[in-house]
């Protein structure tokens, strides 16, 4: 035969189901064709032939090799031919020249230069061009042991470095690379992760942003991003210092947040209704104000004119005055007013108003002494600790009072024991002094008695009183003139009582349903507080029906619908009139599960305020009506509720 193929090799990929593999160039015997297998990590295993395969060869166009395993995937199968290296051709002297035996010897030369070939193709050679002056290894065994070929200073081979440092710098290597390729590992998650933060944390700012627009000196009609404003989007109002709330179904910028004059004015208002209402007290006054209103004319024109008409209406009085003069100047002289008493121009009968001791005082012929009982009441109580030899004791006492009395209307103990006249001075109002010095820590006890006295007079003997008296349940009243006493039935009496209550009101709820789930106002799944009372509707988006339940997973998986106070408006909102009483309720959505949440149903606190009275016993109120009145206020008919100047609560008759 002719070998035209220079091929002496075939390698395939395993794949687990393959057992069929070809090799196509040409063999003298199955024995001459090595079968390897190697791995995915460079191991090399020669399989054995009836162990592992059997051949079926084709001749000149190769074979196949047949595994009775097929090879996983990741191996390698190479199919090497391996011929051997005999020469098994022997020529008799003068016979027939032979041939094919001649051509076959030829073939299988050609064979084995061809898989020298192959090997030489996979040793380390030097160029044609280029020289290497030995590559003999001329150490022996013992000498190359755990060293490595490597070139000398002139390019030649030599046995000179340490396999084993090398081996060592080579783990070192690769720990150093394994570390480093953990840490790449490490970056690209945490660079993954903080792509994905980055991406979520824009979107919830630009979410934000949306919502609340920050601070500006007006209202926007339109987001930071150009866009149109959405339901509940908040900003804070520079110009007036307060928050606004957008209110998408009204199309305007709610308040929701007083401004400091606002506030100022509710606190004021606030302390007019508790404890004491005088608002509604006022209010019950409407007509009396009305007129006043009616004089703001009259009213300006008195008070531009500040203490005329009070000269005017006394006019005769001060005549009266400048006649009488030298008396008005008298009445100086006669009557003071200092914190310590004159000294001069000092008259009998002269009076003056000591500051210090709050008290009226007359001049007599022994000096000043109070005009009416220095003591204020029945009696005080003074008590001194005596110093060794002590006489005189004036001034604070033990308990920081200050000594003051009425002359002859004293008692005076010492240590406990009542001391006689004799024995002790108190004429001056302001000193006790002993006829014998006390002893060290000696108690004195001063007991100053009030002096007054009650005057047994009829009421009819009295100034501008009516002659006779009155009727049985008749009360002693000011005439209308207002200038004399006169008898009048007495007024019914009449209960104010403030009740608090509450009022119901309706809310506007919008639903959207974003990510598989409703979101409430802005918040996914957000738990509701729906007051009992109130009316609440929800506006909710087309193929997300929205209805109530009392169980938590509604209609999917259980449940039944909850339609007490529920009235369906349309296809895209439902109206709730939480009922007294209703129990917690879940939303959800009739048509996709898992997208509801929970509505709790609290008892709402009073808001409102009313006022209840008996309408000057027109009308009654009961006993358990009064028990439930936050607060009560007892009046009589006839009395006018008003505030004076200091705001607070007044009633005139």
């Amino acid at each position: 035969m002719t070998v035209s193929s220079l091929n002496t090799k075939n390698s395939y990929n395993g794949d687990g189901s393959a057992t069929s593999f070809a090799y196509q160039f040409p063999i003298h015997s199955t024995a001459e064709l090595t079968v390897i297998e190697r791995a995915a990590n460079g191991t090399e295993t020669i399989k054995s032939l009836g162990s592992h395969y059997s051949i079926t060869d084709n001749g000149t166009s190769g074979g196949n090799v047949i595994f009775s395993t097929a090879p996983i995937s990741g191996v390698t199968v190479v199919l090497l031919r391996n011929t051997n290296l005999t020469q098994e051709v022997d020529y008799i002297e003068n016979d027939a020249f032979p041939a094919e035996t001649h051509e076959a010897a030829i073939d299988k030369l050609t064979l084995q230069q061809q898989e020298l070939q192959e090997e030489l193709d996979r040793a380390i050679k030097i160029s044609r061009s280029n020289s290497i002056a030995s590559s003999e290894i001329a150490q022996t065994a013992t000498s190359r042991a755990g060293k490595l070929l490597a070139f000398d200073a002139s390019g030649d081979l030599e046995v000179s470095l340490d396999a084993s440092s090398i081996a060592t710098n080579a783990t070192a290597a690769a720990n150093s690379a394994a570390s480093a390729l953990s840490h790449k590992n490490d970056a690209e998650t945490a660079k993954t992760a903080a792509e994905t933060a980055k991406t979520a944390a824009e979107s919830l700012l630009d979410n934000f942003d949306d919502r609340f627009l920050g601070a500006k000196s007006s209202n926007p009609s339109v987001d930071n991003d150009g866009d149109a404003l959405v339901d509940g989007a908040l900003y804070f109002d520079t110009t007036n210092n307060v928050m606004k709330v957008y209110d998408l179904s009204g199309t305007a910028w709610r308040q929701i947040q007083l401004s400091t004059s606002d506030q100022a004015n509710v606190n004021l208002v606030a302390g007019q209704i508790s404890p004491t209402n005088n608002i509604s007290t006022v209010a019950a006054q409407n007509t009396n104000l009305t007129t006043l209103a009616g004089l703001n004319s009259e009213i300006t024109t008195l008070a531009g004119i500040s203490g005329l008409s009070s000269l005017a209406a006394a006019s005769t009085a001060v005549t009266n005055v400048n006649n009488n003069l030298s008396s008005v100047q008298n009445f100086a002289d006669v009557y003071r007013i200092a914190s310590s008493a004159p000294t001069a121009s000092l008259n009998a009968g002269d009076l003056y108003f000591d500051t210090t001791a709050d008290e009226l005082k007359v001049y007599k012929s022994g000096g000043w002494a109070a005009a009416g009982s220095t003591v204020n009441g029945t009696a005080n109580r003074f008590e001194y600790t005596a110093t060794a030899g002590q006489t005189t004791f004036s001034g604070s006492d033990n308990n920081s009072a200050t000594l003051a009395y009425d002359s002859g209307f004293t008692d005076i103990y010492l240590n406990g024991v009542k001391l006689a006249n004799a024995d002790f001075t108190a004429t001056s109002g302001n000193s006790v002094v002993l006829a014998s010095g006390a002893a060290l820590n000696d108690i004195l006890m001063v007991v100053a008695y009030g002096t007054f006295s009650l005057a047994n007079i009829s009421i009819n003997n009295l100034t501008d009183t009516p002659a006779s008296i009155g009727s049985a349940g008749q009360a002693l009243i000011v005439n209308p003139a207002g200038n004399a006493l006169t008898y009048a039935a007495a007024s019914s009496a009449e209960v104010y009582g403030f009740e608090q209550y509450f009022t119901p009101a309706t809310s506007t709820i919008t639903v959207t349903a974003v990510g598989g789930v409703f979101v409430m106002d802005g918040v996914s799944q957000n738990t509701l507080d729906l007051y009992e009372g109130n009316t609440y509707i929800f506006n909710y988006p087309s193929g997300h029906p929205l209805k109530f339940s009392t169980t938590s997973n509604g209609t999917h998986g259980g449940g039944s619908e909850y339609t007490t106070g529920v009235t369906h408006n349309s296809s895209t909102q439902v109206t709730l009139v939480v009922a007294s009483g209703a129990p917690t309720l879940y939303y959800y959505c009739a048509s996709h599960s898992n997208m509801g949440g929970t509505a709790n149903t609290p008892v709402p606190a009073n808001n409102s305020l009313r006022v209840r009275t008996t309408n000057q016993g027109a009308d009654n109120i009961s006993g358990a009506e009064y028990a439930a009145f936050s607060d009560v206020m007892f009046s009589a008919s006839g009395f006018v509720f008003s505030l004076n100047a200091s705001g607070n609560l007044i009633a005139t008759v």
